[in-house]
């Protein structure tokens, strides 16, 4: 029997509870503006429908534990979360996934990059991930279990140093600098994160995510396995739908200083690429959730969401797409 899965990514701008002080730049929600959060919140996760959700940017899971409540189809999802640290540092926001699928056993965070894998000296928290990566082994069906990864990658945001300034060219520059370097580590960390699961799982693998770049962007090949051994490669879901069609396609995640542009992803491994031998599904199509960023709702993330559609095939249909 053939079965279609749903998978999405939403990054959900800075969720957290009325009052929460969070970056210095930043004014707290008030009452009327976190109702007005969870609420909107609630209702595009049903209007997404997916099997399973990404999230990111959250500062509470609580918070999300409450616009899962107020959804009609997710009260009763699974939901895979840890807060960040309170006693770190800086605090940053972490990562979640919920699942109206089953897991084969416990969701586990990443907090830390692998061995061989780390920032250059001096560099602040050298050995972490700035939001800990979410894993998740989700049970599609009798004979397939997903690794499903969920991750949010250094934004582009200069990361300044005390006293650094944007007037200064230089200064800027290397603030600009620190970022792709973070950026870049993460995704080596991660890349070696999902070769190792392909070595020790053997199993299909989904990563949701915000990459905070592009799909040809040096940062999002990394993660792919760009020149990888073939087992090891992911692909990008959306240059994989089955029934995309060029001319209606208005795929973009993110609007900034006038550019319309797609830095969340999802990518699928060879087993989701029907064009290769191993492959048991194929990705029927990808679509984009994004009106609210024309429409600038101020309750709204700042971030478009991306749903991806994946058909797992039975037998008798693996082969006739085979040409048997």
């Amino acid at each position: 029997m053939q079965q279609e899965i749903r998978f999405a990514t939403f990054n959900l701008l800075n969720l957290a509870p009325a009052g929460a002080k969070l970056y210095d730049n930043l004014v707290p929600h008030t009452e009327e503006e976190f109702e007005a959060k969870i609420n909107w919140t609630a209702r595009q996760i049903d209007l997404l429908d997916a099997d399973v959700i990404g999230f990111q940017e959250i500062f509470s899971q609580s918070a999300l534990k409450l616009a899962l409540s107020r959804t009609r189809k997710y009260r009763d999802a699974i939901h895979v979360g840890f807060d960040p640290d309170p006693n770190a540092e800086r605090l940053t926001p972490s990562v979640a996934l919920v699942s109206r699928l089953p897991l084969a056993c416990a969701g586990v965070e990443y907090p830390h990059f692998p061995d061989g894998v780390a920032m250059p000296a001096g560099s602040r928290d050298a050995a972490r991930f700035a939001r800990p990566v979410v894993h998740a082994q989700v049970i599609a069906s009798p004979d397939v279990t997903i690794d499903v990864v969920v991750v949010h990658l250094k934004s582009k945001r200069p990361d300044y140093r005390t006293g650094d300034s944007s007037e200064d060219a230089q200064l800027y520059a290397l603030a600009c600098l620190r970022s792709l370097i973070r950026r870049g580590t993460e995704a080596v960390a991660l890349r070696v994160l999902l070769s190792n699961l392909a070595h020790e799982r053997r199993r299909p693998r989904v990563v949701l995510g915000d990459f905070n770049d592009v799909a040809d962007a040096v940062t999002t090949g990394i993660v792919i396995g760009a020149g990888a051994p073939l087992g090891e490669r992911l692909f990008d879901a959306c240059q994989l739908q089955r029934s995309g069609d060029c001319a209606r396609h208005v795929g973009f995640s993110s609007m900034h200083d006038g550019q319309y542009t797609t830095i969340d992803h999802i990518l699928v491994s060879e087993e989701f690429n029907p064009a290769l031998p191993n492959a048991i599904g194929e990705v029927v199509d990808v679509t984009y959730l994004n009106d609210h960023l024309v429409l600038g709702l101020p309750e709204a993330s700042d971030h478009g969401q991306v749903l991806a559609r994946i058909r797992l095939f039975d037998v008798g249909d693996r082969l006739m797409d085979a040409g048997a």
